[in-house]
């Protein structure tokens, strides 16, 4: 068993022209279990337009995880309450934008896992940190974020004397 022939991994081996042990994979080979055949799902884009819903129910457990996940990766330059004013910025580093801009509340859903995989402008891609399904958690707790920050009385479903007084 100890002197039985066989090809040692990146070991150079004349069976071969080209002289190498190992060989290369055959074309559009997926390694198991990474078959990425969701699109939206992994890019946060369908075609190249950005992805305008959930590809998943929103429910309460995908929020919490995507707190959770928030405030490990990102709370760290956008704060908590997703203002840009995190402890990163407080030390020196370039201020991100407010989660709560405008053209971030107007954004579709897929913008942001985008921005989370591939990163924008200083910020680096974390898809090799934050799995797809977790780029999505965070994405819905963003948009818990907004809606709370920039919530109006009728959101709330209250009418006359009930109304919140604004802020």
């Amino acid at each position: 068993m100890v002197d039985q022939q066989k090809i040692k991994p990146l070991a150079e081996n004349g069976f071969f022209a080209d002289a190498r042990g190992s060989r290369m994979p055959p074309p559009h080979t997926v390694a198991r279990g990474e078959l990425r055949n969701d699109e939206q799902f992994y890019t946060g884009k369908i075609g190249h337009e950005l992805a305008a819903n959930f590809p998943m129910p929103v429910t309460r457990e995908l929020l919490e995880r995507g707190q959770q996940r928030f405030e490990i990766y990102c709370a760290l330059c956008h704060g908590r309450s997703g203002e840009g004013n995190g402890m990163i910025v407080q030390r020196g580093f370039p201020q991100p934008p407010s989660l709560h801009e405008q053209r971030l509340r107007d954004a579709p859903p897929g913008h942001f896992v985008d921005v989370i995989t591939n990163g924008y402008g200083v910020m680096y891609s974390y898809a090799s940190r934050i799995s797809a399904q977790d780029r999505w958690a965070i994405t819905a707790y963003i948009r818990a974020l907004q809606l709370s920050q920039n919530a109006k009385t009728s959101d709330a479903g209250l009418t006359g004397a009930e109304e919140l007084p604004s802020r």
